[in-house]
């Protein structure tokens, strides 16, 4: 109730509200009196005006002897007539909350517009001056201290450039740009962390096809939104876009890709051509995990900050001439702040490791050195952080900002909740408490993880922020939701479901523990932690049978467990899978999935797996339930997958006709295994990528997982290969 008295102290939001509640398009009555939309924008110089300076960005302090381009500090401020807010785009690394507070609260002073409607971001360049203490780094306070009234600056010159103007949004997308840097290590390769322990499954830029890696931890997020204003003759005025990856690299000072697409964006879209003075601004997505390079490619791709702004700005310039443009949009801002713990800091480590430096009289120069000063700077600091989180409506449209580095998964899951029509988060908004990494994450290691003021909210906080943020999106949308599209399932999955399973998971879960089954439409199973959510799955163009955004997760040797109800004697497991894990590893290259009992989980189940060093080395080999045990051996390769989404993803089916054991293996006829052996007992349960007795749980991914209560024919099994592959 406090957020929404503070609201109405500023004046009119919920009439604004109420307006925002009916589309975008709809006509008004004739009489209705006519709305004015305004809009004004201005880019403040915030260049530091004194040399060498210290930059943040790196784990020891380096100095910049001047600027190669400038820094800005770009402002919009947009009004509906009762609503008048500001989105500032900060050329920083990393800004704190108490420099956004101050900073709009000055603006407030100069401007009468409230704090609690000022937006601040940082783009997260790498080469800009440093104002907040991180890793290595000190800050510069009188640059601090400076940056502060400039930001107040942009602030007013964009209230005094207001000017009526028309507004909307396009959304584009540059699929294959961002690239995920942090990928998951295989089991025999985890590494060891700064503090001395062997916890790091994933981390940082593993190199071009390292072996030791297995594929990236999670998804991207591709996509350029785009909010633009124009004057009413159609000039340009000013436009935010989006994206999402953490930085390109420049050489202190600069702005890096961000600046270079403020001022190419202008260029593509025509602005300045006589219709008065235009910014350009782009503001860091959710990219806490992304970046631009292509682990999975043989050879280093080669890019600049330059080639980066092109690709953006162009993709941003052709979602701009998409835009339906309004004369009005209702807008509205709500904010709230969020308590969150700290997590204890490893002071007695940290305090022993910085005695033997300081005895040794050296400077701090490994991981460990840093992470142990790190421990003692977050035991001076309170054991909880209060976020604010803070979500723009703008029409239809809603963003959303997160003063942390926001993991990809993140957006994607805020967006598919969102009752907007479309939702986009920026990450380091109004100020910064590190890393944000979903639990999942948190449990496998790396630096995003490591504890330091860079990464040290609680395990849970993710899902805490995104919950809080779907409040303020619900009081945002009063009342409006999108309209949901029910498409038709794509033809694999209608030929699965014309065979009528009793359990169906697609799989394209955007978050667990439980996983959906598509029979019955609800979860049905518990994903055990970690996996990697939402990773791509066998999709088209290379299967046009599924949908070019199928998804799939990453299992990272820990199952999906589900209950499936009594399998008779005659049943059908069938599924997708794309193994990562080479078949001289380890005894067992990875079970795809096990059957057995709930009441007695070490009774004998009936698996199928990839063979390892003990037998049939990347091999199918089935493995029965029934006494006596028998194991049936394939003869065809299962090879480690080779970034061939083509060549990498196989169609596997194990059919139980009472004695009969058949295991088809891409839609041939033949079966790839056969044999005889007694059913078990009993079935009434599955594990997906594992096996009762949790060894040799499978790394890679597993997909569109079926199970039929009889055994289907090979031509059954045939015609669902051809749906998938459209041959």
């Amino acid at each position: 109730m406090h957020i929404l008295r503070q609201f109405l102290a500023a004046g009119g939001i919920l009439a604004a509200l109420a307006m925002a509640a009916a589309p975008s398009n709809c006509a008004e009555p004739s009489t209705a009196p006519p709305r004015t939309f305004l809009a004004g924008a201005f880019a403040q110089d915030i260049t530091p005006e004194r040399f060498p300076i210290v930059v943040n960005g790196g784990f020891q302090p380096h100095y910049a002897e001047k600027a190669h381009d400038k820094l800005h500090a770009r402002s919009l401020v947009l009004d509906d007539g009762q609503t008048r807010l500001a989105i500032v785009v900060v050329d920083s690394c990393v800004l704190d909350r108490p420099i956004c507070e101050e900073a709009k609260q000055l603006a407030q002073k100069v401007t009468g517009i409230p704090s609690g409607r000022i937006f601040i971001s940082a783009t997260h360049t790498h080469s800009a001056p440093a104002v907040v203490g991180a890793l290595g780094t000190d800050p510069d306070e009188a640059y601090r201290e400076f940056l502060i009234g400039k930001i107040a600056e942009s602030i007013g010159q964009a209230q005094k450039n207001l000017a009526p103007a028309q507004i909307g949004w396009a959304v584009g997308s540059l699929p294959g740009v961002p690239q995920s840097r942090r990928w998951i290590a295989r089991p025999d390769r985890i590494k060891e962390d700064p503090f001395g322990e062997m916890t790091t499954r994933a981390t940082m830029h593993p190199g071009y096809r390292n072996p030791d890696w297995e594929e990236p931890s999670g998804p991207m997020n591709p996509d350029v939104p785009v909010v633009a204003v124009r004057r009413p003759g159609g000039a340009p005025l000013a436009l935010l876009a989006n994206f999402s990856t953490h930085y390109v690299g420049a050489q202190a000072l600069s702005a890096d890709y961000f600046g270079v697409f403020a001022r190419r964006i202008g260029e593509l879209i025509g602005a300045g051509q006589g219709g008065g003075a235009f910014v350009g601004m782009l503001s860091n997505g959710v990219s806490g995990d992304a970046y631009l390079r292509d682990y999975s490619r043989k050879e280093p791709e080669k890019f600049d900050k330059e080639s980066i702004a092109e690709t953006v700005a162009r993709e941003a310039a052709a979602a701009y001439r998409r835009i339906a443009w309004n004369d009005w949009l209702p807008l509205a801002v709500v904010e709230d702040d969020l308590e969150l713990a700290v997590r204890p800091p490893k002071l007695e480590w940290g305090k022993a490791v910085m005695a033997k430096i300081e005895a040794e009289g050296r400077p701090l120069k490994s991981l460990t050195d840093f992470y142990a000063r790190e421990q003692l700077l977050l035991a001076e600091k309170p054991p909880t952080r209060k976020l604010k989180l803070e979500v723009v409506r703008i029409g239809t449209l809603a963003m959303v900002g997160i003063p942390c580095e926001v993991y990809a998964i993140t957006g994607l899951r805020i967006r598919s909740a969102s009752p907007f029509d479309y939702t986009f988060t920026v990450m380091l908004a109004n100020g910064w408490d590190g890393y944000l990494p979903p639990p999942e994450q948190m449990l496998m290691g790396g630096y995003t993880t490591w504890l330091a003021r860079s990464s040290c909210l609680e395990a849970e906080a993710e899902p805490k922020i995104r919950a809080r943020v779907m409040q303020l999106l619900e009081t945002a949308a009063s009342g409006y939701r999108r309209a949901e599209a029910r498409p038709a399932p794509p033809a694999y999955a209608a030929a699965v479901l014309a065979s009528k399973p009793a359990r169906y998971w697609r799989l394209d879960d955007l978050e667990g523990p439980e996983a959906l089954d598509a029979i019955e439409g609800k979860g049905c199973g518990r994903f055990n932690t970690p996996t990697a959510y939402g990773m791509p799955g066998p999709q088209a163009p290379d299967f046009p049978g599924f949908e070019a955004g199928n998804r799939a997760p990453h299992f990272v040797g820990q199952p999906l467990r589900a209950k499936i109800g009594q399998l008779g004697p005659a049943y059908t497991i069938e599924l997708w899978f794309y193994n990562c894990m080479p078949a001289d590893a380890r005894p067992v290259t990875g079970c795809l999935f096990a059957l057995g009992q709930s009441a007695d989980a070490a009774a004998p189940d009936e698996r199928l797996e990839i063979g390892g060093q003990d037998t049939q080395p990347g091999k199918l080999v089935a493995h029965t339930g029934g006494e006596p045990r028998a194991s049936l051996a394939g003869a065809t390769d299962v090879p480690l997958r080779n970034w061939v989404p083509r060549e990498s993803w196989r169609h596997v089916t194990l059919v139980r006709d009472g004695e009969q054991v058949r295991v088809y293996l891409d839609g041939q006829l033949e079966p790839e295994v056969s044999g005889a052996s007694a059913p078990p007992s009993a079935v009434d349960q599955i594990w997906i990528g594992g096996r009762s007795d949790g060894q040799f749980g499978f790394e890679g991914r597993i997909d569109e997982v079926a199970v039929y209560g009889r055994a289907l024919s090979a031509d059954e099994v045939k015609n669902h290969y051809e749906a998938a592959t459209g041959r």
